[in-house]
């Protein structure tokens, strides 16, 4: 593997948390030997763990009919209309008689075995959705229920303006990150396909959660990171940064989702799944999240640790361990400090109804706080945000050891047509810091 001559020459200020710096130098053969006995046998433990969960076929669980386990059809809504509510349906305090009357809502079914027949539904004036003609909608249906109810509207059928977002935003990624992009997208599809083909089966089907969470967490990581960002040294030492980061949060996890005796079982969705198939660890169901949570933080973060040392290497070749690490550590202090208000803010927007909800409750803050749905929330935040703070100083050391005992230096940038006839191009030394300013 040849270096090329402007491998570490960049004309544009660098920021540190940028993560395209360029293809990295070849690590030598002793260097790769070291980091291959690190991480093959955790990368054979993923794969044999892999086969040995591959959950295969899910088993049959008691259909129950109600809510996410019931069958679902498409149809598009043909007319809408006022219509007077049957005699039980509540009326909306302190509306009008207009505004209290019901919608008789008719829908030509798409799908399913009686696709191309309409049925009527009547909403209620307190069902807070609207429906117009033309719309597309999700019905439930339950065979067993008499004719006129086995069809009810359940939500609106949002696939196409999905399709279209998601088209978008993978258009974006590639116009601006090119082949680079084309790779996120990649490893986003396999990341996703790890989660629904191995993760989700596999626990359903009764695995133990954190195991399941650890070996899907490696196997993402060790697709995602590699193949988006190269194999070279300074992935390897993201990877290893990044593995030793979510282990401590595994064990964090572990240890203070007993000591706060959380049971997992604060939201309708897992009350279902449990009902469903009730060999399912809530508790661990619940580490699961921590850890596949924090995954991608933490690949944004060590990533950028390990390409900024190197990068620093690079810049300034007579650099050795430790002036490694102090520079590299002050970027990752600025990274820490915008990453662990994203994650906490992320955390908090996606528990926003549940603030509001104990925001207007007569209780303290410290009751509010203590109790569990907050604390489940909590524990979430602070031990991904551990194991996030401890990943910064570990990986920027790994790879300052790395970086300095590589014992390659970089090839001199070359002026590309500079007053020079004829010959080769005159050879411009890299100066130390000239092309590469780091932000404090």
């Amino acid at each position: 593997m040849a270096d090329h001559p402007h491998e570490h020459g960049h004309d544009s200020g660098h920021s540190g948390h940028s993560h395209d710096h360029g293809p990295a130098t070849p690590a030598s053969r002793r260097l790769r030997r070291i980091i291959a006995a690190v991480l093959i046998p955790f990368a054979v433990a993923v794969v044999a763990g892999m086969v040995l969960m591959w959950p295969g076929r899910l088993p049959a669980h008691a259909s129950t009919g109600l809510g996410f386990d019931q069958a679902t059809v498409t149809g598009t809504v043909t007319a809408t209309r006022s219509a007077p509510c049957d005699a039980g349906a509540p009326p909306t305090a302190g509306a009008t008689a207009a505004e209290n009357a019901c919608t008789l809502v008719t829908v030509r079914l798409t799908s399913g075995k009686d696709a191309g027949t309409s049925v009527q539904q009547t909403l209620t004036p307190d069902q807070t959705a609207v429906y117009s003609a033309g719309e597309k909608v999700v019905m439930d249906y339950q065979p067993t229920a008499p004719v006129a109810l086995r069809y009810t509207v359940s939500d609106a059928d949002r696939s196409f303006p999905l399709a279209i977002l998601a088209g978008v935003f993978a258009l974006a990624v590639v116009l601006v990150g090119r082949l680079r992009g084309l790779a996120a997208l990649v490893a986003l599809a396999i990341s996703f396909g790890v989660l629904s083909l191995f993760v989700l089966p596999a626990i359903l089907k009764g695995e133990d959660p954190l195991r399941v969470a650890v070996i899907g967490g490696g196997a993402i990581m060790f697709l995602a990171l590699y193949l988006c960002h190269g194999l070279s040294a300074r992935t390897s030492v993201a990877v290893i940064g990044t593995l030793a980061s979510l282990s401590l949060i595994g064990v964090l996890g572990e240890v203070f989702i007993g000591l706060t005796h959380l049971t997992g079982n604060t939201s309708d969705e897992t009350s279902l799944v449990h009902s469903l198939y009730t060999g399912i660890k809530l508790p661990g169901l619940l580490l699961a999240g921590v850890i596949i949570g924090s995954l991608g933080v933490l690949n944004d973060v060590t990533v950028t640790q390990a390409s900024s040392v190197w990068e620093l290497r690079a810049a300034d070749p007579t650099m050795g361990a430790r002036a490694l690490y102090r520079a590299g550590i002050r970027i990752g202090r600025d990274h820490i400090a915008s990453t662990v208000n994203t994650l906490v803010m992320a955390y908090a927007g996606a528990a926003l109804p549940l603030m509001l909800l104990f925001s207007i409750a007569n209780r303290g803050i410290w009751t509010v706080a203590t109790s569990e749905l907050v604390a489940e929330e909590i524990v979430r935040t602070l031990v991904g945000s551990i194991g996030l703070i401890a990943s910064v100083p570990l990986t920027t050391a790994l790879a300052a050891l790395v970086a300095s005992r590589d014992g390659r230096k970089p090839l001199p940038r070359q002026r590309s047509g500079s007053g020079s006839s004829g010959g080769a191009p005159a050879a411009e030394p890299v100066a130390a810091g000239s092309r590469h300013r780091h932000r404090r």
